[in-house]
């Protein structure tokens, strides 16, 4: 069930030390990320821990299958999502490649709010090792590992500078990604919107298979 709720797996296990909790719900802190956590079948009382847990009138986001939402929220938005996991032929070091760190940041969260690969804040960076390509001294493209779960780390934020798309960047750093992730002895995986055809064509020829189909729903506590 771990690839099928993916935050939860993430904040009980390898990202406990990130968690905020009450009773069973668990989120982010919401300048790592917007995610909130709630167990495979939570209870009525697992949504008013969340609830109080997100604070009234405050936001968070839910990564698994859809679910009811009682009235102690409600949503702002649903968005489908679909998950993939890497074959094991992905991995492949690039040497152009560099490890980016805090001071990169900001041109990370730039090239973010260009080209919207999904949600990145400013201390994102932290979860895990994110990847980057530079031309002439400017960050044009990026890649990285997001949730880390028993078994399976996610590769997140692929984006490529639209002046510089078409040229196979996204692909390299995918692929050195799960070149880090494989040598923690875990398997990639990722995410992408269910309308993304670009990039669901992408992962189709770089041999990921199609895991689970999901929902990203956007809750607010009322």
């Amino acid at each position: 069930m771990n690839l099928r709720n993916p935050v939860h797996a993430a904040l009980s296990g390898p990202h406990a030390s990130f968690a905020e909790i009450r009773g069973d719900a668990r989120r982010y802190p919401t300048a790592v990320a917007p995610f909130l956590a709630l167990p495979d079948e939570p209870t009525e009382q697992d949504w008013a821990d969340a609830a109080v847990l997100v604070g009234s009138g405050k936001s968070a986001a839910l990564m698994r299958s859809a679910l009811p939402v009682p009235d102690s929220f409600k949503i702002e938005a649903e968005i489908d999502l679909v998950q993939f996991v890497a074959p094991e032929s992905l991995p492949a070091a690039d040497p152009e490649a560099v490890v980016l760190g805090p001071d990169d940041v900001p041109e990370m969260l730039a090239l973010v709010a260009l080209t919207d690969p999904g949600p990145f804040r400013s201390r994102t960076i932290e979860l895990g090792t994110y990847l980057g390509v530079r031309r002439d001294g400017e960050l044009i493209a990026m890649a990285g590992t997001r949730f880390a779960l028993p078994g399976h780390t996610e590769i997140s934020a692929v984006c490529t500078h639209p002046s510089y798309q078409g040229q196979g960047l996204a692909s390299r750093l995918i692929r050195t990604v799960a070149a880090h992730i494989t040598a923690t002895g875990r398997t990639p995986f990722l995410h992408t919107g269910g309308a993304n055809t670009i990039a669901i064509r992408l992962y189709n020829a770089l041999g990921f298979t199609l895991s689970n189909r999901m929902k990203v729903t956007v809750v607010e506590a009322v």
